[in-house]
């Protein structure tokens, strides 16, 4: 049986938004001032499309460009290039009331010796949160263990040879070891979503990991990406077989992340889009998950990872509507480091559980992330207005 909210449905929730106050009262004064020239510059679109190309010429002519970049963009989104250098990031988070998701961002490698040391390298991230209260979500990509063309060779249902069943259980043995190691010290890990033409794999993988270590509370969550018409019926269909075979279905909420890469690919080889045709669908099926989920909350563990502010409000508000504490284990809400404050903190300093993603790496092997945040950002409209006007707000605050 649920506990009953203390907080008095009749009584209205006291969440605001636009307490900024509370939203920055982390940050310091240079700090703000960093945030608000970065946020000016990626809202100019072409500033974002040629930083890429620009910065990793730099980088690789050697000229000394990493420090400016460490102290900019690297600064405002990342916690460090290793655990240890993310250490003041979780400290800043904690004392607003925020956990802090360790996110090791290096992408694009392929290759076995790289995937095994990716594989310690989350388990690390797991080992940091046990015993850390700050730390109570960690998290992997499927394709930092494993190469991306073996996994759309089995999404494709095409026959593996040998050399690449072998390659295969290898993959399987990584993440069986990640989620084992969460498992152990009760630390739940959360497996992000991919491109459509290899989620259905690492959907299988999921929920086969759910059905081994879920049995008692929520340590693996798979993501949905609602930007995809399919895939409320898939959160509903994966409900289904949870309940069918004793365990708790781990449910990561996002919209998603690889849209524009989604429609070229479908339109280059002919077949349907499997993205919303428009961004209010998106949103219905967004918001429909959110009621579904807190409906079954017994059975289903939730992290709304979204910059939404109306979908974090209809979250606070199915919580009263259910009479669901707001500090329930089975709910979070999450955002990116170095966005969205006005959300993260005001939600936590009204009980409800936060956790902040924190990416690190090398700084040059996170850019790509990097650049691929600000674009999806660029694009969000409103996104990086929303940001600044808060910012300046708080600005003007401070100033008077």
């Amino acid at each position: 049986m649920l506990i009953q909210n203390n907080t008095d449905p009749r009584e209205g929730n006291p969440l605001s938004f636009e307490n900024t106050e509370v939203a920055f009262r982390h940050t310091s004064n240079s700090d703000l001032n960093r945030a608000w020239w970065l946020f000016k510059l990626i809202n100019i679109n072409f500033l974002v499309k040629i930083g890429p190309p620009i910065t990793n010429f730099f980088l690789n002519i050697h000229l000394p460009i990493k420090g400016l970049i460490r102290a900019t963009i690297f600064k405002q989104f990342c916690g460090g290039e290793t655990i240890a250098e993310c250490n003041g990031t979780i400290s800043n988070l904690a004392q607003g009331g925020v956990g802090t998701i360790l996110d090791y961002s290096v992408e694009g490698e392929d290759e076995e010796a790289v995937f095994d040391e990716t594989c310690q390298e989350i388990i690390s991230t797991i080992n940091r949160a046990n015993g850390d209260k700050s730390i109570p979500l960690t998290v992997f990509k499927v394709t930092g263990v494993g190469r991306f063309a073996l996994l759309e060779k089995l999404d494709a249902k095409l026959p593996l040879s040998p050399a690449e069943q072998d390659e295969w259980k290898k993959v399987e043995q990584r993440v069986t070891l990640i989620c084992k190691k969460a498992f152990d010290l009760g630390i739940p890990v959360m497996i992000d979503a991919e491109e459509s033409w290899i989620q259905n794999t690492i959907d299988d993988l999921a929920l086969a990991m759910m059905g081994v270590f879920n049995l008692k509370k929520p340590i693996v969550y798979n993501t949905y990406q609602m930007y995809r018409h399919d895939k409320l019926v898939s959160l509903t269909d994966d409900h289904h077989t949870a309940v069918g075979l004793g365990f708790i279905l781990g449910a990561k909420l996002v919209r998603g992340a690889y849209m524009e890469k989604e429609r070229k690919r479908a339109a280059e080889m002919g077949y349907p889009s499997p993205i919303q045709r428009t961004k209010q669908a998106t949103d219905d099926d967004y918001n429909a998950a959110l009621h579904y989920c807190v409906a079954n909350i017994a059975g289903i563990a939730i992290v709304a990872g979204t910059h939404n502010e109306d979908s974090c409000r209809l979250l606070a508000d199915l919580l009263d509507e259910y009479k669901v504490n707001h500090n329930h284990p089975h709910i979070y809400f999450s955002q990116l480091l170095g966005m969205s404050d006005n959300l993260s903190f005001n939600l936590a300093n009204t009980q409800y559980n936060v956790a902040k993603y924190v990416p690190y790496g090398p700084v040059k092997a996170v850019l790509p992330y990097l650049f691929r945040r600000a674009q999806e950002n660029t694009a969000i409209a409103g996104q990086m207005s929303r940001e600044l006007s808060l910012i300046t707000k708080e600005k003007q605050r401070r100033n008077n």
